[in-house]
C-alpha cells in the first residue's frame, strides 16, 4: 500500500486530528497508574512529538520516529533536548536506539490495509524490545456508530491475527479516541514480547 502523503498532510496548514497537542488519555491512564514503568521508550508515528513529549516528562528515554520528515522537523522544535525524534519508515526500516523497554503507537498500526503490513508491523515492534518489554497500541474498532471520516477500523481479530504470533496479548479492550471533539471507538492492545512462541491449540 503506497503510503498516504503525510509530509503533505503537515505542510498543508490545516488543522490534523491526530495532532491535538494533549497526550493521549489512554497514554495517560497506562503511565500515571504505573502499569507502564520508566525506561527507554519508543513512539511510532510521533507525529510532532506530544505523546513522545508526556513521556520524556514522566523519565522515559524517548525516541520518537515519524514518517513525515516535516513532523519530525517541528516536533524537534519543541523539545530542547528532552526527546530524540528522527525520519523513519518504521516498516521497512529499524528505528535507531533501541532496544526498548516500551513502544507505543497512537493509530499508526491502524493505517496498514494489508494483513502482511500489520503483521510485518508487529513483528518490527517486537525485534525493538528488550525480551519482556510491552507495546501499548491503540487501533480505530469496528463498534461504534457508522462514519465516513476519522481513523481506520480494524477488527478484533484483524488485530490480533497481525500481533498474537510476535507478542503475548495482555490485555485487550474497549476505548475511545478524541478526534475533532469526538469520541470514537477504538482497542486499547497492551502487549508483550514473548519469551515462548506462541503455542497450538490441545487436541484434549
Amino acid at each position: 500500500m503506497p503510503h498516504p502523503p503525510w509530509n503533505e498532510r503537515y505542510a498543508s496548514g490545516e488543522p490534523l486530528p491526530w495532532d491535538s497537542g494533549v497526550p493521549d488519555p489512554m497514554l495517560v491512564e497506562m503511565i500515571e497508574s504505573g502499569a507502564i514503568a520508566p525506561g527507554r521508550a519508543l513512539d511510532v508515528g510521533c507525529g510532532t512529538g506530544t505523546n513522545a513529549i508526556y513521556l520524556a516528562q514522566h523519565a522515559f528515554e524517548v525516541v520518537g520516529v515519524d514518517i513525515s520528515p516535516l513532523a519530525v522537523e517541528k516536533a524537534r522544535a519543541k523539545v530542547n533536548g528532552r526527546c530524540r525524534f528522527e525520519a523513519v519508515d518504521f516498516l521497512n526500516e529499524a528505528p535507531p536506539g533501541g532496544p526498548f523497554q516500551f513502544v507505543f503507537d497512537r493509530g499508526c498500526f491502524h493505517t496498514f490495509d494489508e494483513d502482511h503490513e500489520r503483521a510485518r508491523f508487529a513483528t518490527n515492534v517486537a525485534a525493538a524490545l528488550v525480551e519482556g518489554g510491552v507495546w501499548l497500541s491503540l487501533v480505530g474498532s469496528t463498534e461504534g456508530a457508522p462514519r465516513d471520516v476519522g481513523p481506520p477500523r480494524r477488527s478484533a481479530r484483524e488485530v490480533m491475527n497481525a500481533i498474537e504470533p510476535s507478542l503475548e496479548i495482555l490485555q485487550f479492550r474497549s476505548g475511545e479516541f478524541g478526534v475533532d471533539g469526538e469520541q470514537l471507538k477504538a482497542w486499547i492492545c497492551l502487549s508483550r514480547k514473548r519469551a515462548i512462541p506462541a503455542q497450538p491449540s490441545s487436541r484434549r
